[in-house]
């Protein structure tokens, strides 16, 4: 491991050496674009155009990379596009610090960073909690996908789902740019998935102040993985008007999709049975999952004077899902087990917040004083029914269909008209002050929001109150950066996580009493430690980070139930992007992490690895402008993940895996209208290779990575 520190911070630094070439006037240039503090403008991108320089800093609004005292990763539009990217899960194969796995039994995607989840629940849109797509979400939809590395309670607020506590992501709504834009895209995936989609922006007004960005999208067939289709139908409606004073946007987006005979994840039962071809097929073909969702933000920003600003925003969602899966156990041969389970689930979220924005000095102390409000409301409606348990028997390398066994044996609710079975409210008050001294060389950062919690379960079946928790927690923050020269900042920083604590379970395995029974535990806290270094030349930016989480968890100690259990992750990130040299782009980095169970129910446990934390990663992304061609670029990207544990004592491995993609893209023009002819292969060496284990806490499920995938589109703008 040390050896790999010493080798990833050369490598790094080699990198910044060779960047820190290009003129302090290009950095300048773009620093003009950074629009510190604002709630609804986004920040320019580095040259090469992936990777933005600053990003949404939860209440702070949008900082610059060198003013930002965490690590964070704003990915563009043009990385999606080039990328041919589907979803927020192909952007994140970018980050070195991020893995992407599934939902506990269903096909949410669901994303690893610094060894804890986050669940595409919790990640945010605009800013707002709650009013994203559950299962999955088109990149159709989003200008940025910004990465943020640590624990964000006292920012954002806690997460209404439970997790973000190794970081959180942000999704930006596409915008209208200064030039027309009018392109349409045709594309084919895999076995024959077909792909269109138009993406028309518009700017009115006396000033260009008012902006229109419509997209539409479809993609319908079987893709790489047999007899797997899916038909996917997206809409966007993106408004916005930039004054001076007055900055407004509005966002509302429709996307229903359904996937047949989706490829499951496997359970193993003692050993990890050989991966099968990552082409072939163990569902079950009378399984599908079937969802629809409408969501939409609206955002305003006022400058009340000079130097005071304040703003507000409100969001909500409407969405239904119906799933019919059967998820199989396996044996070490091959050999699975499955049993069937349909549910059906309707939200109802609204999510806003409000706050104000001062900037001020005294004496030679400026200060920039935000305060804020925000609260998510969802309800959620379920129900659910569940075949014999006994199951049915198939083979991963064998799949034996059968037909589909009658749901009648366990039952919650009523399939057709499910009730309201979850509410969830959460509600906050922050308060911070960022102060620079020394002409703004150095920015500390102190603040602390208030967080009230209260969750209701009820019966599926009568609707009677199960389950009822409300508790409230403040969370502190404290964050300094020093820039050492104009092209490098050092950063620490202590923040907390915050998730809902359990309740004191009424009766225990084996009879054990406990002392207090049905108690409802303060929420768990997360509390991370981080220092790093940040290189912004304005061609080129990278971070190094070192970071330690600790997470607390509950279990029975001396007959009382407490938060007596604690997990630890602590690692180095490494981050590079950026254009170094003129047609060279670079995107990528490592994460070594090292995560420890280090206070236990059980001796055995204790020391022990978290199942689905690889001690460490990487990615590399190459793109090459062929100077002998004009318009024509090569792409290459490497993938590695480490070792991960796919039992809780450690007894059982998944093995280290690595992918390769390639892509080209070149464009030219006819008769007067540009085109972009892009192709790319995913896994180039056609790897059977389990990718990921886990996601849900405890959980030890495997996925299956994707086949040789060939994936082909062109464009034209117009």
């Amino acid at each position: 491991m040390v050896r790999t520190l010493v080798l990833s911070t050369t490598v790094f630094f080699v990198i910044a050496a060779v960047a820190q070439a290009q003129t302090q006037q290009e950095a300048d240039q773009l620093d003009e674009v950074v629009v510190t503090g604002s709630q609804v403008r986004i920040s320019a991108p580095y040259a090469g155009g992936q990777v933005a320089r600053g990003a949404r800093v939860g209440l702070f609004g949008t900082l610059g990379q060198l003013d930002t005292p965490f690590a964070v990763t704003a990915y563009t539009e043009d990385l999606a596009r080039n990328q041919q990217a589907r979803s927020v899960a192909d952007v994140l194969q970018n980050d070195p610090a991020v893995r992407v796995s599934k939902g506990f039994g269903n096909f949410q995607e669901l994303y690893i960073l610094r060894g804890f989840p986050i669940y595409s629940d919790d990640m945010t849109y605009n800013g707002l909690y709650g009013i994203l797509p559950r299962q999955f979400v088109a990149s159709e939809f989003l200008e940025r996908v910004e990465v943020f590395h640590g624990a964000t309670a006292f920012l954002n607020g806690a997460a209404p789902g439970g997790s973000a506590i190794g970081g959180s992501i942000n999704l930006t709504p596409k915008r209208a740019g200064d030039v027309p834009l009018t392109r349409a895209t045709v594309g084919l995936e895999g076995g024959g998935e077909s792909y269109v989609a138009a993406d028309v922006a518009r700017r009115f007004g006396a000033d260009a102040e008012y902006g229109v960005r419509f997209n539409v999208a479809r993609r319908d067939g079987e893709g790489a993985v047999d007899d797997q289709s899916r038909t996917l139908n997206v809409v966007g409606l993106g408004l916005d008007r930039r004054g001076d004073r007055a900055r407004f946007s509005a966002d509302l987006g429709w996307q229903d999709q359904r996937i047949d005979a989706p490829r499951p994840t496997v359970t193993p039962t003692g050993a990890v049975p050989a991966a099968p071809d990552a082409s072939s097929n163990f569902a079950q073909p009378w399984t599908y999952t079937d969802e629809e969702q409408l969501f939409g933000v609206a955002r305003g920003e006022f400058d009340l004077t000079d130097s005071v600003a304040a703003w507000a925003a409100l969001g909500a969602r409407e969405g239904e899902e119906n799933n019919r899966l059967a998820n199989p156990t396996a044996q070490p041969n091959g050999v699975t087990s499955a049993y069937r389970f349909d549910n059906h689930r309707k939200d109802s979220v609204w999510s806003g917040d409000i706050g104000v924005r001062a900037e001020l000095a005294t004496g030679p102390v400026n200060h920039r004083i935000v305060a804020s409000a925000s609260m998510v409301r969802s309800r959620e409606k379920n129900a659910y029914a569940f075949s014999n348990f006994a199951g049915f028997a198939s083979d991963l390398y064998n799949p034996v269909t059968v037909a589909p066994p009658v749901p009648n044996f366990f039952v919650g609710g009523d399939l057709s008209s499910p009730r309201e079975v979850g509410a969830v409210d959460y509600g906050s008050l922050a308060l911070a002050d960022m102060l620079g001294f020394m002409d703004g060389r150095l920015l500390v950062t102190l603040g602390a929001r208030y967080q009230e919690i209260e969750t209701k379960a009820f019966d599926y079946n009568t609707g009677a109150l199960l389950t009822e928790y409300q508790s409230d927690a403040i969370t502190p923050a404290f964050a300094v950066v020093y820039k050492v020269i104009p092209e490098i900042s050092l950063y620490a920083n202590y923040a907390e996580a915050l998730i809902p604590g359990q309740t004191a379970p009424l009766n225990t395995p084996g009879g054990v009493q406990i002392t207090n029974p049905g108690e409802v535990l303060e929420p768990y806290v997360g509390e991370q430690v981080e220092v790093g270094m940040k290189y912004d030349v304005g061609r080129f930016g990278g971070s190094v980070s070192l970071f330690r989480t600790t997470q607390q968890s509950a279990f029975i100690e001396n007959n009382r139930f407490g938060a007596n259990g604690e997990q630890r992750n602590q690692g180095l990130e490494i981050a590079f992007f950026g254009e170094p040299r003129e047609g060279l782009r670079l995107l990528g980095g490592w994460t070594v992490l090292e995560a420890e169970l280090t206070r236990t129910a059980t001796a055995a446990l204790q020391g022990k690895t978290p199942i689905g934390a690889p001690e460490i990663q990487g990615n590399v992304n190459v793109e090459w402008d062929v100077p002998q061609l004009s318009g024509l670029t090569l792409e290459g990207r490497a993938v590695y993940t480490g070792e991960q544990e796919v039992d809780a004592l450690n007894t059982v491995q998944l093995e280290s895996w690595t992918r390769f993609d390639a892509g080209v893209r070149y464009a030219f023009t006819v008769g007067g209208r540009d085109l972009t002819a892009r192709a790319r292969v995913e896994n180039i060496a056609d790897e059977n290779q389990w990718v990921a284990v886990g996601g849900y806490p405890g959980a030890n499920y495997l996925t299956l990575g994707a086949p040789r995938t060939l994936s082909v589109s062109v464009s034209t703008a117009f």
